[in-house]
Parts: C-alpha cells; structure tokens; sequence
C-alpha cells in the first residue's frame, strides 16, 4: 500500500521539477524573443543606413560613361536596385536596362524624403527602399532584406535548439537538487510511517521513535517540521501515557468497588441464610438484621459517593453562591466534639475573621462533606487523645493533627480512590473504604482550589485552597 505521505512527497517533487522546467522554458523564450527583436532591428538598421549612404551617393554628378552611380565595392551584391524613376532606366544587380512597368509602379508610391521604407519588388522579394532626388531626376534605391531574415531565421532556430536543451538540462538537474533537497523530508515522513504503523488504540505503548536531532534545526523549514512532529509525538506519548493510566485506573477501581460491594453483599447473604435456618430465634432474627440494615447502609454510602465521583468526574456543574467558611468549619469540628470526645478538636480563627468571615464561592453542602471527611479521616487514622486543628484563613483552611502520620509510600496516592493506610496510621482503628479523601480532591477541584498533603509523625497537615 502506497503511504499518502510519500506520494504527497512524489507529487511535491513532480511539481517543483515542473515549475522550474517551466520557468527555464519561459525564461528561454523571453531571452530568445528579445534577442531575435535587438538582432532584427539591429540587422534592419545596418541595412537601412546602406540603403542611406546608396541615396547620398545618387545625389552625386553622374559619371560620365552614364553608370547610375553604383559602388560595387559597397553596393554591388547582387539585387542592389538602383532605378531613375524619371527615365525608367537602372539596375537590380545583375541585371541593367528598362525597368519593368509593375517594379515602376511598385515604386511610385514612396515618398521622396530621408525614411527608409519597405516595398514589396514584383519578382524580387521585399526591399528597404528610399527615394532621393538626384540631377537627373528621382531616384529610388534600396537593398532586399533577404540576408537579414535569413540570419534572423537562423538565429529563431538556434535559438529554440538552445532552449530545447535548457529545458531538458534544467529538468534534470532540478529533478536532482529538488530529490536531494526533499531526502530530509522524506527522513521525516519516514518517522511518521514509523509512528502511524504502530497499534496505538490499546494497551501500554513505548512511542520512542523520533526525527533525528540534525533534521530539527529550526533555522531551516525541514527543521521546523521535525521539531515541530517531535514535539507532537511528545505530546501523543504522554496522552498515551495518561489514557494508559487512566485505563488501569479504571480497572483498579472497578475491582476495588467490587471488592467493597462484594463484603456487605456476603455478609448480608450469610445473615439473611442465619435468619432462614433459626427463624424461630427472636434475638438471632434481630441480630441478623441490625447486620443486613448495617451493611445496606455501608453500601448505599459506598454507592453514594461513586455517584458523586462520577457526577464530578463527568464535570457536572456545582452551585456557586457565598459560603460563609468560619460557620462550616466551626459548626464541623463541633459535630466531631460531639461524636468522638475522646481527641481534641480545635479551631483556629485570626481575629481579622471574627468580624469579617471568611466567604468563598461554591457548593455549600459539598464543602461541608470536605470538611467533614477531612475531620472523620483524622478521628479514624489517629490514635485517642490526637489533638485536631482546623485553621480558617481566606481563601480556605487547613485540618492538622499530631498523630503518626501517613505511611510513607501512602503519601503520594492518599488521594487515590480506594487507597488506605496501614496499621502505623489506623492503629487498629476502623478502616473506611478508601474514597473519603478521593472525594475530597475531587470537589475541590470541581471548586477551582486544590488540596494538598503533608505528613510526618507527630504533624499531618491537609491544606484546601478554594477561589475568594
């Protein structure tokens, strides 16, 4: 199968080598039509000023053996016309004598004055012919022009030889230079062929073909296309990358939710098959479904927040009205007091806030699902007696605590759905299904802010920056 881009470059070199054996021919046919003019006119010239210097001489005193004046050394080429229109008697070398009447007539039209003046001879071709007044009357003298078109008709045929070669000689050389031009170009498509016949839908893709480095010079157009296709498969390599990413990401978290799902759903089966056998067992019976209604709700707020993932992900717009921030932070930690007396929870408020509340623009009820995981995050990953701060500033706020910190390899993909900490972090604390901080990141950013981690022992601190 032909490649459209080497017969983009075939078609490319077919053209430039056309366009410059056009311009040889064209140029050649110019310069030949200018020079056969110059050399026309030229020749024209030459014979008009001997026909003048014929006309001068016949304004002479005739010779006295009655010769109408001809030098034969200048003017005796054959077909030289001398003729006295008065008498009716010269020459047309060779010949001597009466002049026929039709050559007499032919000449009876021309002006007597200086001009040169083209007559047509009956018999004798056509002549550059002046009329000068001699002693013994008119005059008419003139020589044919036969020579100059036969030196200009040599030189037309000369040169159309010449441009005929030129035409050819250019083609070819042109079609040289231009395929030797274009080879760098042709280096560049060869690249591209290169990527194009990669399988690139699916899978991992190692995109490691490239223009070399001496066809990316910038300074010259060939360079510009190669750094310009480098920069382009750079960018497709990271896309691929990205969807590669993406693509186990999505496999990850579809295994990960099966997973979650898959532990309430067993538990409620084995319940439900508990409740089956002994149904004449009241406290059985209620055991099992205080279980079955535990494990429908885990699931429906494990399903709740995929659905806002996915809401989110799909870049579903949020509402964006005033959010008094200081109220959602303080209203917050004082839930958490509430639900677990056994850390400290604090606020920390500048005085520039206690008259003038911190106010962002968004989603009132997502912001305070941040808040809220950022809190339940801290209470179930920390050990009793962790103190948690919550610091409001104006463009967001900060949730600190002083327990052991996240794992260090948990540090970079806190963010990540379904990631969880170890039992350094947990110490033995209920661990939730992985998808509180993800949501967390995901509204903020769904907020125009972004969240951030920093973690050691003894100072874990999750920052949230959110547009004023």
């Amino acid at each position: 199968m032909t490649n459209p881009m080497r017969r983009h470059l075939a078609s490319l070199t077919s053209r430039l080598v056309l366009t410059t054996v056009l311009l040889v021919l064209a140029v050649s046919v110019l310069i030949g039509t200018v020079t056969t003019l110059a050399v026309s006119d030229y020749l024209t010239e030459q014979l008009d000023q001997n026909v003048r210097a014929l006309a001068d001489q016949q304004r002479l005193p005739s010779p006295p053996d009655g010769d109408p004046g001809l030098d034969s050394r200048v003017f005796g080429a054959t077909g030289t016309l001398v003729i006295n229109l008065s008498t009716g008697q010269g020459t047309i070398v060779p010949r001597h004598g009466n002049v026929p009447d039709d050559i007499l007539e032919a000449l009876a039209g021309v002006p007597v004055d200086r001009e040169v003046h083209t007559v047509e001879i009956p018999d004798e071709g056509t002549y550059r012919v002046n009329v000068t007044t001699g002693p013994s009357g008119d005059v008419a003298v003139g020589l044919p022009i036969d020579d100059v078109e036969r030196a200009v008709s040599n030189l037309i045929w000369w040169e159309v030889l010449l441009a005929l070669l030129a035409t050819v000689a250019g083609g070819l050389v042109a079609a040289v230079v231009v395929r030797r031009q274009l080879r760098p170009l042709r280096e560049v498509a060869a690249t591209a062929e290169a990527v194009a016949a990669r399988p690139l839908a699916t899978g991992e893709v190692d995109l490691a073909e490239r223009v070399p480095e001496h066809l990316t010079d910038e300074r010259t157009e060939v360079g510009q296309v190669g750094a310009a296709l480098n920069t382009l498969l750079a960018h497709v390599e990271t896309s691929l990358d990205a969807r590669h990413r993406s693509e186990q990401q999505v496999r990850q978290f579809v295994a990960d939710a099966s997973h979650e799902l898959r532990t309430p759903l067993a538990t409620i089966a084995g319940y439900t098959e508990l409740a089956r056998q002994r149904p004449d067992d009241s406290e059985v019976l209620t055991t099992a479904l205080d279980k079955v209604e535990d494990e429908s709700d885990r699931m429906t707020s494990l399903v709740e927040d995929l659905l806002l993932l996915a809401r989110l992900d799909a870049g579903r717009p949020l509402e964006q009205e005033p959010v008094d921030l200081t109220r959602l932070v303080v209203e917050a930690v004082s839930d958490a007091r509430v639900v677990d007396p056994d850390r400290r929870w604090q606020v920390d408020i500048p005085d520039e806030l206690v008259d003038r509340p911190a106010v962002v623009s968004g989603d009132e009820l997502r912001l305070h699902q941040v808040v809220t995981n950022l809190l339940t995050n801290a209470r179930k990953h920390t050990p009793p007696g962790t103190t948690v701060t919550v610091a409001v500033r104006r463009d967001g706020f900060a949730v600190r605590d002083d327990g052991p910190g996240f794992p260090p390899d948990l540090v970079d993909h806190a963010f990540e759905r379904f990631a969880r900490g170890d039992a350094a972090r947990t110490r033995g604390a209920e661990v939730g299904v992985g998808l509180g901080l993800s949501l967390v990141e995901a509204i903020v950013t769904a907020h125009g802010g972004r969240v951030t981690l920093r973690s050691q022992p003894g100072d874990t601190v999750l920052d949230v920056s959110l547009p004023g």
